[in-house]
């Protein structure tokens, strides 16, 4: 039997269930390896604008995998959920702020750990596009869907060449001006507001960039997502954080198989 690490809390955001770039295999591969008190869903998760497009023979039955994954521990390690809703699931916002048994429903929500406070937030209120002008935001999102396409196209090749997974989409984004100062913006921004609120630290998604930062006195953290760099925030007892890739965790693991083998 494989030991769950232990953690005290994990993040993860922009899953987005209803897209078909959604690894959401992955991330139930993630979760069925950990134990921790508090998982923090913190936005995306359910995609609703996919959904409402099609809202026949998009939901899978991964998708109730994944959902029967996260009741388990909950029922058998008592592991807090905490959604926060973000921009693509805001279907949620009738039913915020919402109580029911070990899960709470929110709009925002403030992480306390080892004496630090953490403001967490999916993101988007931030995003003037997002917020204030919903069908330009719609219309990018038609942009980003053809880019995870062609990132598909390009990994199922890579795939069948015994390669492994590589984030097209990601490294396109690095290298566009415009997103790489967005990113920068939309990071010193949140840590502003986390520093004009007096919390130690801010914990985000929405942009799907993975991070780990300080900003003067103010720990930056996002969560990245499970669509390009199928990635997570892990805390451990200690208040220690690590971001967690999936991509590079496995080709650990195999790395570790293939040397116990040869010694064996």
């Amino acid at each position: 039997m494989v030991q769950r690490l232990k953690l005290a809390t994990v993040v993860i955001s922009d899953v987005h269930l209803g897209s078909e770039h959604s690894k959401v295999e992955e991330l139930t591969t993630f979760l069925k390896s950990v134990d921790c008190d508090k998982l923090i869903l913190n936005g995306d998760i359910i995609d609703g604008w996919k959904l409402q497009r099609n809202p026949f023979g998009r939901w899978k039955q991964s998708y109730t995998d994944l959902i029967k994954v996260i009741m388990k521990m909950m029922e058998k390690y008592g592991t807090e959920v905490i959604y926060i809703r973000g921009n693509h699931d805001d279907f949620l916002d009738k039913l915020v702020p919402l109580n029911l048994l070990n899960i709470t429903i929110v709009g925002d929500y403030v992480h306390n750990t080892c004496g630090k406070r953490y403001y967490v937030t999916h993101g988007d209120i931030f995003d003037n596009i997002t917020t204030n002008m919903r069908w330009l935001a719609k219309l990018g999102d038609y942009g980003y869907s053809f880019l995870l396409w062609l990132n598909k196209w390009l990994n199922d090749r890579r795939k069948k060449s015994g390669k492994e997974y590589y984030s097209f989409s990601q490294s396109i984004k690095h290298k566009v001006k415009s997103a790489v100062s967005y990113i920068s913006d939309f990071e010193k921004e949140l840590a502003s507001l986390a520093a004009n609120r007096h919390y130690d630290g801010i914990i985000c998604g929405h942009i799907h960039q993975y991070a780990d930062v300080h900003y003067g006195d103010v720990h930056y953290l996002n969560s990245g997502d499970w669509v390009e760099s199928l990635s997570a925030l892990m805390e451990y007892p200690d208040g220690h954080w690590e971001i967690y890739q999936y991509v590079e965790a496995q080709q650990n693991e195999k790395s570790q198989f293939k040397s116990v083998a040869k010694a064996s």
